[in-house]
This record gives structure tokens, sequence and C-alpha cells, in this order.
């Protein structure tokens, strides 16, 4: 099991910095998402910035949500 999301942050250029029940801090680049019918209006940075923690993971106000598995597995270290 992938640690736990515990604070998320947006920053520019459709990036989050995210901080891990492990003690992990990585960046998590939302971009390539943005093509897919449920991030479209993430494209909107106003509702980019409405992330927070849900669950295990993150989410957003319209309900779009990123797995887990796929949060952790595809950040990068800073």
């Amino acid at each position: 099991m992938c640690p736990k999301a515990i604070d998320v942050k947006p920053l520019e250029n459709y990036l989050l910095l995210i901080s891990f029940d492990n003690g992990e801090q990585k960046v998590f680049d939302v971009k390539p998402y943005l093509s897919h019918k449920a991030f479209e209006l993430l494209k909107d940075k106003k509702i980019f910035d409405t992330v927070k923690i849900g669950g295990l993971s993150i989410e957003w106000c319209n309900g779009a949500d990123i797995c887990p598995d796929e949060l952790y597995n595809n950040s990068k270290n800073i």
C-alpha cells in the first residue's frame, strides 16, 4: 500500500506539491491528465487551486480525483 497524502498545495504550471505520511514530499504533474474529460475543468486555475486531501488521495471541488497509487508512483521526489 502506498503512503497516504496528508497535504497538497497547488503550484504553477499545473503541478502539485504533495506531502505523504511517510515524510516524503513529491511533485505531481497534472498536465498529462488535462486532456481527459474528468480533468478538463482543472484547466481553469480557480478550479485547479481547489485541490484538497480526500481520503487516501487528493480531490477537487468538481469531483475529480487521482488514485492514491498513481499519485504516489507518478510523483517526482524533491
